[in-house]
């Protein structure tokens, strides 16, 4: 385990061939010592950079998430106060797991416990924290870090965190800079642990956390004074009622543990002064990272979530006073003491949310293009990097390569970019290939019309277009009643379709024939603005077949500026490939531009099997929206496969352009990419596409309260929605009795408000 005589470049290099982000630390900030190294969040460096940077450096950090192989740290603070507890709990669930993580001291005491996993990770998470008294609201030290008090009532008091995880976008300093020491393993040698394993670690140390969440109180004690759920939190016994419902104690003391039903190893709650805390994620009907008071979990599982049932109930057996009658029982503060929603009512469609950064990892030709457009581009944004590389593959191969079902790596990507987020670089990078390859006359721009869609492919049967103002296109989609043959959406989809067969062009005045184009190729890498795109979506843009054949990729906000590169100065390999690309013919023949046939991608016999399951899969999904009539999700996934086997093509040219061959890798990353952009459409479809003005305010209410967490006091949803107060109360009314919200009290600095929550 020992390195010898230290040498941080020799370390670095070691740690970058073996998959992971290192870069140069200053020791006393705890951070990179770059400045523009947020890049690196998405890519790695390369060993030229290590050389450069670490002659003088002070020490290293590693960059946790998808750049370094889905690396997660567990770091444990205080001098390590809780690791011996947690090392006992995991030690006695998974007997050796401990034994084949990564394990470092760190300068303040602590340890770091460090792995990969098989399956992205989430971003930082706080595991295990302590709320420590404090006698007034001065900063004060406690294990060398200072924190100002915060007033909780008639007192104050801070809450350090004892266990929190590194994670997707997240860093930490280790060895050999000064004062971290390896204790078990090596950097370069990190186990791969499964989701189970990872699950084990997790729970361990959220089951020594000791400041669980209150649960939250919207009326003073003496208003609820005699009620049943009252003194059932006082005196009722919880544990009576977990076991009855098939949930184990399997822990003692102060932080009691609990494991829900069904599960045979691990931990999914704990039991603390009285209050549950849930952080299992499969723990129904409990929502994870939630408290709840002793009468919540009563009406919960006893009752179903009907709180009116559960304390008329306990008023039989005895709790509350005489007086509380069952009809005159008044539930509105206890049902604000529930911190999960009620029972899902199915209507909801889950949020995938933005595209996994793993996923826009391709290797080969899209890797190299990515780099380079990461590292010169002013605001290099991951998502336009993917989009410019996928487009340029794609038109490159165009008309050349097909899979044994002759479908083509023709491609529509659009990148959802504000404006300032960088859009036009990735552009460029495309144009100066071009240019260097002698192709940069299948280059277009805007569209003017269809018509000049097909002109431009009469001129070259090839073509990539970049289009800017892809929110003109979108919403002819909807103005175009007709569906006039001449529409700008209707050529896109008809040459989609097309791309390996014969496209009639249409017949000018003074024409004699028809002309006709063999296997037409367009590639689109269109740009629009994310607000002009969700107000386009409707029933007909989402089930006309054109959306569902689109690539998707919303980039987020503009990210950290740099240095900017020239688009001009290229790699040679990208050059070099572009170039074989060009100049390949897979056919003879002096008609071999006009009537091409295209090299056959062969599919390896695991990577066949594996779309077959897909089809399959998606086969069935397609079958159940048939079934409740549901148009855009049939839609949805009548292209998925189709989808994923075409981006699998991509990928298998993109990897070895020489001799390609589309291997399990490349269908396993297509899947899970044309799975998410499926289930992604579904939701939008879900979300904003309305059957009526009135669908589409209360949608607008269901967007408006996800965006703020899930919840919003009633005075700020109000004035987010712009529209009369009867008008907004009438909405209201609808989605609480569609179950689609619930009412809650909202603390404030002053006073509770009144407020709704996503059900």
């Amino acid at each position: 385990m020992s390195w010898g005589p230290i040498h941080l470049i020799d370390v670095a290099i070691a740690y970058l061939r073996s998959g992971l982000c290192v870069l140069p630390a200053i020791l006393a900030e705890k951070r990179p010592a770059l400045s523009a190294w947020k890049q690196y969040q998405q890519r790695l460096p390369t060993e030229r950079q290590m050389c450069q940077w670490f002659v003088d450096a002070q020490g290293m950090c590693l960059l946790t998430g998808t750049v370094s192989g889905n690396l997660e740290l567990v770091d444990f603070d205080f001098e390590a106060e809780l690791y011996p507890a947690w090392a006992e709990l995991v030690e006695a669930e998974a007997p050796g797991l401990l034994d084949r993580l990564v394990v470092e001291r760190s300068q303040s005491g602590g340890r770091h416990v460090a792995y990969r996993c098989e399956t992205a990770i989430p971003g930082s998470l706080k595991l295990a924290q302590r709320v420590i008294p404090a006698p007034d609201d001065q900063e004060i030290v406690i294990a060398g870090k200072r924190y100002r008090p915060r007033r909780v009532g008639d007192r104050h008091e801070v809450t350090v965190t004892l266990i929190e995880t590194r994670g997707e976008g997240g860093l930490f300093l280790c060895h050999p800079t000064p004062g971290y020491a390896l204790d078990c393993g090596r950097f370069e040698n990190l186990p791969v642990l499964t989701e189970a394993h990872r699950k084990i670690l997790v729970e361990a140390a959220r089951s020594l956390n000791e400041a669980t969440p209150a649960v939250a109180m919207t009326v003073g004690p003496n208003e609820m004074s005699g009620r049943p759920g009252d003194e059932f939190n006082e005196r009722g016994d919880i544990r009576v009622v977990l076991v009855r419902h098939g949930w184990q104690c399997v822990g003692g003391g102060d932080n009691e543990r609990w494991r829900r039903p069904g599960k045979d190893q691990g931990w999914s709650a704990t039991l603390r002064d009285r209050v549950f805390y849930v952080f299992s994620s499969n723990a129904a009907p409990f929502e994870q990272n939630r408290a709840y008071s002793p009468f919540a979990v009563y009406a919960l599982l006893e009752h179903g979530g009907d709180f009116a049932a559960a304390a008329s109930s306990l008023h039989d057996d005895g709790f509350g006073d005489d007086d509380t009658a069952d009809g005159d029982v008044d539930i509105s503060a206890l049902v604000a003491n529930l911190s999960a929603p009620p029972a899902d009512h199915g209507s909801a469609v889950p949020d995938p949310g933005p595209i996994p950064a793993h996923l826009f990892q391709v290797p080969g030709f899209i890797e190299q293009v990515m780099n380079f457009t990461m590292g010169n581009a002013p605001y290099p944004n991951v998502g336009l990097a993917f989009c410019g590389a996928m487009a340029l593959q794609s038109f490159l191969a165009g008309r050349k390569v097909c899979t044994p079902g002759d479908l083509r790596p023709n491609l529509y990507l659009l990148s959802l970019a504000s404006s300032g987020t960088g859009k036009d670089f990735p552009r460029k990078v495309n144009s100066r290939v071009l240019f260097e390859v002698g192709m940069v006359g299948a280059l277009g721009d805007k569209f003017a019309s269809g018509e000049g869609i097909q002109d431009a492919l009469v001129r070259s049967s090839a073509m990539l277009f970049q289009n800017d103002e892809m929110d003109g296109v979108l919403r002819q989609i909807n103005l175009d009643r007709e569906n006039r043959r001449e529409s700008i959406p209707n050529i896109l989809l008809t040459l989609y379709t097309s791309a390996n067969d014969v496209y009639p062009v249409r017949v000018k005045a003074g024409q004699k024939e028809t002309i006709h184009i063999d296997q037409p190729h367009l590639t689109l890498f269109g740009t629009a603005t994310p607000q002009y795109f969700y107000e386009s979506l409707s029933q007909r843009m989402l089930t006309n077949g054109f959306f569902a054949r689109m690539i998707v990729v919303d980039v987020g906000r503009r990210g950290p500026g740099q240095t900017p590169g020239s688009a001009r100065h290229l790699p040679a390999s990208v050059v070099e490939t572009a170039r074989w690309w060009a100049e390949f013919r897979p056919s003879t023949g002096n008609l071999q531009d006009a009537h091409p046939e295209p090299r056959v991608v062969p599919l390896a016999p695991e990577a066949a099997l594996a779309l077959g399951q897909l089809q399959r899969t998606t086969e069935a999904e397609y079958d159940r929206a048939e079934e409740a009539k549901d148009e855009a999700a049939r839609t949805a996934w009548s292209r998925t496969c189709e989808n994923a086997t075409k981006l699998a093509l991509v990928y298998a040219v993109s990897e070895n352009h020489e001799d390609p061959i589309i291997g399990l890798p490349a269908v396993e990353w297509a899947t899970a990419f044309a799975m998410h952009q499926t289930r992604r459409q579904i939701f939008l479809a879900a979300s904003y596409v309305a059957e009526n003005p009135f669908h589409a305010e209360c949608l607008k209410v269901l967007r408006k309260l996800r965006e703020a967490d899930g919840q919003m006091a009633r005075r700020q949803l109000m004035r987010a929605m712009r529209c009369k107060a009867a008008d907004f109360d009438q909405i209201i009314s609808t989605l609480l009795q569609q179950g689609d919200i619930v009412p809650v009290q909202i603390s404030t600095k002053t006073k509770p408000a009144q407020g709704y929550q996503l059900a």
